[in-house]
């Protein structure tokens, strides 16, 4: 961050000297017109009269009215330059407190206290708005770190135990406690291949959310994704015994990848099949919103999400439970993956659900084809 010169003038005291210079110009100028052209007027007025201006009446009445324009017109321009003076230092002095609020909050989050807000000036709605994109920034910026941190803190624990079991398993085949047979190869190949799957879920959700996933979009409507959606995970609902319903009440243009849109259903019932009990109900639906503007949902009646949890889900390597561990609960980048697709798409995609044992729905929103 650069020092200040110990010689600059802060914009406060720049927009006081500016108001009142402007202040006493229009003051100088008003008294330079009223000199110039109100003799005149009186002199006019003196002869329409009928006083002859080489009269004593007449200079006596000139020197009357001399003095009252000078005594009238210092004294208003003096009270109006001291009231002009004084709404401009206050308006100054609040704009540069505001300011100065903005830079301290700005060093401190630039220092890593993303719990910084600022409170609303309250000099406009230019300046509220300011505040609120700055309060917003600073929230996103706390939420990326804490997302990071989290982050981290996974990819540690994803990591430690494949290696745990390969370095164990090794150590013994070093030691000859254990030998090279068909379940030690099958246990170091497991270990392997989730070393290998976490890799390629970093490298698929960075390439996502980067937007480097190529999108080949072409005409298709929202009923014929729900529908092929469906059918390719109709058997795996049968198994499990939950309902799967589709209800497609309007079904609208959209142009879109129909790939990477099925990969991004696939992932919302594949979410909602491991989260609803047998003799559950999963139902995905269309409608069109209007505006430009149709959506899809997924409805279960499962387990439901804790309202604290909503606002992460979509968050790498987040997941509500965190008891499940990576075989069961996933690796917590799948609905990462989901929202990057969506907003390729020029979409967006939210969760919403009454808390647990409520089920969840999560909605899926894009342009229709005339608005894509």
């Amino acid at each position: 961050m650069t020092s200040r010169s110990p010689t600059a003038t802060s914009f406060g005291t720049r927009l006081f000297l500016a108001l009142v210079a402007v202040v006493v110009g229009c003051a100088v100028s008003a008294w330079l017109v009223a000199s110039a052209l109100a003799p005149g007027i009186f002199h006019d007025h003196l002869g329409q009269a009928g006083i002859d201006h080489d009269s004593s009446q007449a200079a006596h009445v000139e020197e009357a009215f001399t003095w009252a324009i000078v005594l009238a017109w210092g004294l208003a321009v003096a009270i109006a330059v001291l009231l002009a003076s004084a709404v401009s230092w206050y308006i100054a002095r609040r704009i540069q407190r505001s300011l100065d609020t903005v830079t301290t909050s700005t060093a401190q989050i630039a220092g890593g206290r993303y719990d910084t807000r600022v409170p609303s000036p309250e000099l406009g709605h230019e300046f509220d708005e300011l505040a609120t994109s700055f309060n917003e920034l600073a929230r996103r910026l706390e939420a990326t770190e804490i997302t990071r941190r989290r982050m981290l803190a996974d990819l540690g624990h994803e990591m430690r135990t494949p290696i745990a079991t390969l370095d164990s398993y090794l150590e013994a085949l070093e030691d000859g406690v254990r030998t090279l047979d068909d379940d030690t190869r099958q246990i170091l190949r497991a270990a392997t291949h989730r070393l290998n799957r976490l890799a390629q879920d970093i490298t698929a959700v960075s390439r996502a959310e980067e937007h480097l996933t190529r999108i080949h979009r072409v005409p298709t409507t929202t009923g014929t994704l729900v529908a092929t959606a469906v059918d390719a995970v109709r058997e795996q609902y049968d198994g499990k015994g939950v309902t799967l319903q589709a209800e497609v009440v309007e079904s609208a243009p959209v142009t879109v990848d129909p790939d990477r849109l099925g990969q991004v259903l696939a992932n919302l019932l594949d979410n909602a099949l491991r989260h609803t009990p047998a003799g559950g109900n999963v139902t995905v639906a269309t409608r069109i919103l209007g505006r430009g503007r149709t959506e899809i949902t997924v409805t279960d009646t499962g387990a439901g999400i804790a309202p604290d949890h909503l606002d992460h889900l979509f968050d790498r390597f987040y997941r509500a439970d965190t008891a499940r561990d990576r075989n069961h609960g996933g690796s917590g980048i799948g609905l990462t993956i989901a929202r990057a697709l969506v907003e390729a798409h020029a979409g967006r995609i939210h969760a919403h659900s009454e808390g647990p044992g409520c089920g969840a729905r999560f909605t899926l929103e894009l342009p229709t084809a005339s608005q894509a």
